[in-house]
């Protein structure tokens, strides 16, 4: 069977007897066309089967009206809802998504770059592996407009949009910490800028709310960051270094857990060891994932604005990609504390 050619705006100028110009600014929703001859037109191509050829378009504009997105992992609840907001963002300014996982591979984040570099992109939304960043400079030689979330890399002066980790860390431990002698902080074992933060917001509370320093712990999780993986960290990973740590003579009061996951290891671990959250140990978590308030008890967390990085940095895109001369824009976000069962409010309260 032969296949029909498709149809082009000649095909429905000639079908409505207007020209292809008069046709094109209709369908592209231009003033210049009145109302009762823009929705002739338009029903006329849809009665046709007329599909707006992007690449046509493209030349005409010198823009793909597509947008990439580079995430480590999509099962990331936080980068989910990223990836959501960025989409629904993107749609209502005409743009397509592009989205590329790199799994935090550096070879990985090196062929997505060359596919969105290949497929020309107008920009790019990131979360770099941060490892060397090779791949980041070709794009900055290449002038494509990036933003960066989560993750930056300052030395390239894309604009960046992410969280105040640091300090809703150490704001979480400052509000629960009223009498506490020592705390743990559960950290993945892997060198981003997000976790560098926390462990940095982590200290200053210690600090600032006089918790034994000496008796506190930062201690790193190892964990999967294997491209097999279908979750960025597993409860288990936190578990057994807890169940290693922790005994009836050997707890702190406070233990703090990078993600959500590594806490639901730690209270696993509290509970096999017979103590009691949150009466002998409190537990914070980050990241606020759907599980948290169904724990039993229910899990104190910070909540994470993962639509609001996710608009925010499309609006910075698209600013940058109407002026790419502009001066750099950053913007960090604070996560909230949400309080439940697993803290004590502090005395003072």
């Amino acid at each position: 069977m032969v296949r029909s050619r498709r149809v082009t705006l000649q095909d429905v100028a000639d079908k409505v007897g207007l020209s292809v110009n008069t046709v094109s600014r209709a369908l592209a929703g231009k003033s210049q066309v009145s109302e009762q001859t823009r929705n002739a037109i338009r029903a006329e191509a849809s009665r046709l089967g007329y599909v707006p050829n992007s690449q046509a378009r493209s030349l005409v504009s010198g823009r793909t009206m597509v947008i990439g997105l580079v995430i480590t992992n999509p099962s990331n609840p936080f980068y989910a809802a990223l990836i959501s907001a960025v989409e629904q963002r993107c749609r209502r300014s005409g743009y397509s998504v592009l989205l590329l996982v790199t799994e935090e591979s550096e070879g990985n984040e090196e062929e997505a770059v060359q596919q969105l570099l290949t497929y020309g992109v107008d920009g790019l939304i990131g979360i770099p592996v941060q490892d060397k960043g090779d791949s980041w400079s070709r794009l900055a030689a290449a002038k494509v407009p990036v933003v960066f979330v989560s993750r930056d890399i300052p030395e390239f002066g894309f604009d960046f949009v992410g969280i105040d980790a640091g300090t809703g860390i150490a704001d979480a431990v400052e509000r629960v910490s009223g009498g506490i002698a020592r705390a743990w902080l559960f950290e993945e074992d892997l060198r981003i800028s997000t976790t560098e933060a926390r462990i940095a917001g982590f200290r200053r509370a210690l600090e600032s709310a006089e918790i034994d320093q000496q008796r506190s712990l930062v201690i790193k999780v190892q964990t999967r960051r294997t491209a097999g993986a279908s979750l960025p960290w597993r409860p288990d990973d936190a578990y057994q270094m807890a169940a290693n740590l922790i005994t009836a003579q050997n707890f702190p009061d406070l233990i703090v857990a990078g993600n959500d996951y590594f806490a639901l290891g730690i209270l696993k671990a509290l509970r096999e060891c017979g103590l009691t959250v949150p009466d002998d140990v409190m537990v914070v978590g980050y990241g606020d994932h759907p599980f948290a308030a169904y724990l039993e008890p229910a899990l104190t967390t910070l909540r994470l604005p993962a639509e609001e990085v996710g608009a925010t940095a499309v609006d910075y895109l698209l600013e940058r990609i109407a002026d790419p001369a502009g001066p750099r824009k950053t913007r960090l976000l604070s996560p909230e504390l949400v309080e439940r069962g697993s803290t004590r409010r502090p005395r003072s309260a």
